[in-house]
């Protein structure tokens, strides 16, 4: 009986393991992802922690301000797009000008 139920094992196995080149692949041994002692983590100063922080901080308003700067930029040449547009059209009211979408 108790040959049977490792029989059973090691066909479920075989089964679920994918095979490469008619040789089954991932069975052998597996690479720790965890350290092998438990100690906690070395001591990090809390200022040091602050101040990185802070650069983080400092680094985040100043993309969200080059954001806002070229979004408003975006704008502004959305407008000026538009309004010559209108002018082409005023200019040439009997041709048809494509619709271009704005990016």
């Amino acid at each position: 009986m108790y040959t049977y139920v490792l029989y059973l094992i090691t066909l479920t196995r075989k089964e679920s393991v994918p095979k490469k080149k008619r040789r089954l692949v991932g069975l052998g041994r597996r690479t720790r992802s965890v350290p092998l002692s438990s100690a906690p983590p070395p001591f990090v100063d809390p200022e040091v922690l602050t101040a990185q922080l802070k650069d983080k901080d400092d680094r985040i308003s100043l993309l969200e301000t080059q954001m806002a700067a070229q979004q408003a930029g975006y704008e502004a040449q959305r407008r000026l797009n538009h309004q010559m547009m209108e002018m082409m059209q005023r200019m040439y009211p009997n041709e048809v000008f494509p619709d271009v979408l704005d990016p």
